[in-house]
């Protein structure tokens, strides 16, 4: 079973910046794409960003311009820096990697993100 471990999240102010990770326990080449979702209480579950095996990333159109993906793949993972972050960034984040050969899909269990005005 695939595990997928996130870390980084906390609380700031308005305008501060946070970095997350998501630690795979296989090597991230495995999956033809791997996201940033996020959902917080009486909200449906967004894509906040993805990258591809190819590099090839995409962007919610809330976060453009102030969120980062990257990935490492010596370290099995994917990162996510935000920036000039506001009140309504604050959700569960969580990491998905897609295996679409295996038809198989996996998620982590997320790391808060708290931001304060």
């Amino acid at each position: 079973q695939v595990r997928l471990v996130e870390s980084g999240g906390g609380s700031v102010r308005f305008g501060g910046s946070l970095s997350l990770v998501c630690t795979a326990s296989e090597s991230i080449y495995r999956f033809e794409k791997m996201a940033w979702y996020r959902q917080s209480p009486g909200n449906r579950r967004e894509l906040v960003a993805s990258i591809t095996r190819g590099d090839i990333v995409d962007y919610g159109e809330s976060v453009k311009g102030r969120f980062t993906i990257s990935k490492d793949i010596i370290k099995s993972r994917i990162l996510l820096q935000m920036n000039s972050l506001k009140v309504e960034d604050t959700a569960l984040y969580v990491c998905n990697a897609d295996d679409w050969r295996a038809g198989v899909h996996f998620w982590g269990q997320g790391t808060q993100v708290t931001v304060s005005p």
